[in-house]
């Protein structure tokens, strides 16, 4: 495919960009004291190395009220030379660099500015954080204007070619412009006009400081998704004015973090948000950027193509695969590894104070420490099992010259990953088993499918390593009928081997029991293509149509024995998970402990009651152990031997995928 749209040059306001790809800013976690570092440097220098057009970095902390003290930091003189190490690395490559200005306002916790209150337009208590900023006093809204503009001339004297102001997400220029948490009486709260006040003067403070010359860039909201906010119509009539007061491009984005509408989930299609840069492209004149869940050069060309976009975001696309850009320009697209939007490696890490990594990427992060060099000596080496844990390995190993062979008892590759293909919201996951599989046969490794090894075969071989990635098998809980005829398990209903029926019953509520739930409770309901011919045709009700949706033609409990279901789902998709099961009806039942299954169903005891949960079908669904039993084996022929993935211990595919990469480096 040609992509003559993506990689067009575009210039904002002198700023020559080699194509029309951005990677946005995101939090890291690469500079725990606010400090340049080496691993962020080197991340960001392959991203440039790869062909990307502009990065934004960023969130830059300016404010000790307005971000964590591990945000990159631009609120003072002394960081421009380690900034100015970061922008000279990664314009070397030919790439240009903007610093992203943070202020979270009442999103900042006050347990990172010394248990002092954050500040907001008014005090309104965040969702987010728990608690109530104080409102900002008139008097001190100079005083921050005036931070604003100091740190867009440290950006400007630290080589960035831009400087993007953030008024997205729910931070402080969200906060003055909504009406949910403005309520000021003075010239910034009240009318439209008054709440756009003022993310306008932070523009015309910045533009003065910087000068005519230097490219603004402003991160909008085309709609804040918040019952009662604003939406892309009042997110024009911002954007208009801001374009007035000195904006060069609109990078457009959606929601708030207190949303409770999906942003960045597999969940969300492709391309979702697009419509909203559309929106803001129509009511300026300047360049725009859409954003969210474009993850392919196709997606990308398909936006500009069409003139819904000036530019387009891959962000974590760009985390996935550094050489994502020259993949594309090369016509080597079918080796790219894609984003799927697990965000198990990047938002979910950051939310539990960890580095950013990939699902895919495992290198992401740790560009800094690990190299991958070729062999000094190649070695024939033996891969057992081709999960994604076994499929990673054999790619890194094979691409550093050994000679290795993968076998697979089944005759497809993909392990326990494949299972996602059928459950709701989550089959994107399978793009990263076609790869996988796409960069081994570039590799030319040899495969052997349908076939179990054994330790005969490894005698045969005679490999001078060997990887074990057998996977894992789910667990039997020792419980009364669990070998009734009415009884399945979890893996099997999502394979597609057995069929469950009308009154369900599912023992474990963690990813595998909750994701099977999904499966199951979406049986039924419309599809999306019906949906949209019932819709245009006018054929139904809109209250008819949501009774659709909502409900499937299965009844469908889960049976928890703690009190917290999906405990091994990541934070940033477990509440999307939840909220979707209850949407289609699915009792979750927490702290019941299944006692016995009969033709009836499942005996369920809580706090001493014992209760009958009538079904046609349980499903077990209560985790995995590991399937070893060649190890000690291979071990005692080998001098080089790996366990990896679940075959060590059953965790997610981000540990699988990683412990394969680690393998693949080390032999």
């Amino acid at each position: 495919m040609e992509f003559q749209n993506l990689f067009s040059p575009i210039n904002i306001n002198g700023m020559a960009l080699r194509n029309r790809i951005v990677m946005t800013a995101m939090h890291l976690g690469y500079t725990p004291q606010g400090e340049v570092t080496d691993r962020l440097t080197e991340f960001y220098r392959l991203r440039a190395k790869g062909g990307v057009g502009l990065i934004i970095v960023g969130g830059c902390r300016f404010d000790d009220y307005g971000g964590m003290p591990s945000m990159i930091g631009i609120n003072e003189d002394r960081c421009i030379p380690g900034l100015k190490r970061l922008t000279d690395t990664v314009k070397a490559h030919g790439a240009k660099i903007a610093a992203q200005l943070y202020h979270a306002g009442r999103y900042t916790h006050s347990s990172t500015i010394g248990g002092k209150a954050p500040f907001s337009a008014s005090a309104i208590r965040s969702k987010l954080t728990g608690e109530t900023p104080r409102a900002l006093d008139t008097r001190e809204i100079p005083r921050l204007l005036t931070l604003f503009a100091q740190a867009a001339v440290r950006a400007k004297e630290s080589g960035f070619d831009a400087v993007e102001i953030l008024g997205s997400a729910g931070y402080l220029i969200s906060q003055f412009f909504s009406p949910l948490t403005n309520q000021r009486p003075d010239l910034y709260g009240g009318s439209c006009e008054n709440r756009m006040r003022f993310g306008i003067e932070v523009v015309e403070k910045v533009r003065d400081a910087v000068g005519p010359d230097y490219p603004l860039v402003m991160r909008i909201a085309g709609n804040d998704f918040m019952e009662g906010g604003n939406t892309n119509k009042e997110a024009k009539t911002f954007a208009a004015a801001l374009e007035e007061a000195g904006v060069d491009l609109f990078n457009v984005t959606g929601g708030w973090h207190e949303t409770r509408i999906p942003q960045l989930t597999m969940s969300v299609p492709h391309r979702a948000f697009v419509y909203l840069a559309k929106g803001i492209k129509d009511a300026v004149k300047v360049p725009v950027l859409a954003s969210n869940r474009i993850n392919d050069p196709a997606l990308a060309e398909e936006v500009l193509k069409n003139r819904e976009a000036d530019l387009v975001t891959m962000a974590r696309a760009l985390i996935a695969d550094p050489e994502l850009p020259e993949k594309a320009r090369g016509k080597k697209t079918r080796l790219i590894y894609h984003c799927v939007a697990c965000n198990q490696g990047c938002f979910d890490s950051i939310f539990k104070s960890e580095p950013a990594t990939c699902l895919v990427n495992p290198w992401a992060g740790r560009e800094w420490e690990l190299e991958s060099r070729s062999a000094p000596r190649p070695k024939k080496v033996l891969v057992i099992g081709g999960g994604p844990a076994g499929m990673k390995a054999t790619c890194v190993a094979a691409g550093r010259g050994h000679k290795v062979t993968l076998i697979e008892k089944k005759e497809y590759l993909g392990g326990q990953l494949l299972l996602n293909r059928n459950i709701p919201g989550r089959q994107e996951l399978v793009a990263a088993v076609s790869d996988l599989l796409n960069n081994l046969k570039e590799l030319n490794v040899e495969l052997i499918l349908g076939k179990e090894a054994d330790i005969h075969l490894v005698k045969d071989i005679s490999p001078d390593a060997v990887v074990i990635a057998t996977g894992a098998t789910p667990i039997l809980p020792s419980v009364p009928g669990i070998h009734g005829p009415n009884v399945l398990h979890a893996w099997d209903v999502l394979a597609g081997k057995g069929s469950a029926g009308d009154k369900v019953v599912i023992v474990g509520g963690n990813a595998v029991g909750l994701e099977t739930a999904l499966y199951l409770g979406r049986q039924g309901t419309l599809s999306p293509e019906v949906l949209h011919f019932l819709m245009i045709n006018r054929a139904e009700t809109i209250d008819t149509l949501f009774a659709l949706l909502d409900r499937g033609d299965k009844k469908v409990s889960v049976v928890e024995m703690t009190m917290k279901l999906g405990q091994d789902i990541g934070a940033s998709t477990r509440w999307t998970v939840l909220a979707e099961l209850e949407r289609l009806g699915v009792t979750m039942l927490k702290g019941y402990r299944a006692v016995e299954v009969t033709p009836e169903g499942l005996m369920t005891e809580k706090d001493g009651n014992v209760q009958l949960l009538k079904a046609d079908t349980v499903v077990i669904a209560v985790g995995s152990r590991p399937e070893n039993a060649l190890v000690n084996q291979v071990e005692s022929l080998v001098t080089e031997a790996y366990t990896i993935g679940d075959a060590k211990a059953p965790r997610h595919a981000l540990d699988a995928i990683r412990e394969g990469f680690e393998v693949g480096l080390m032999i």
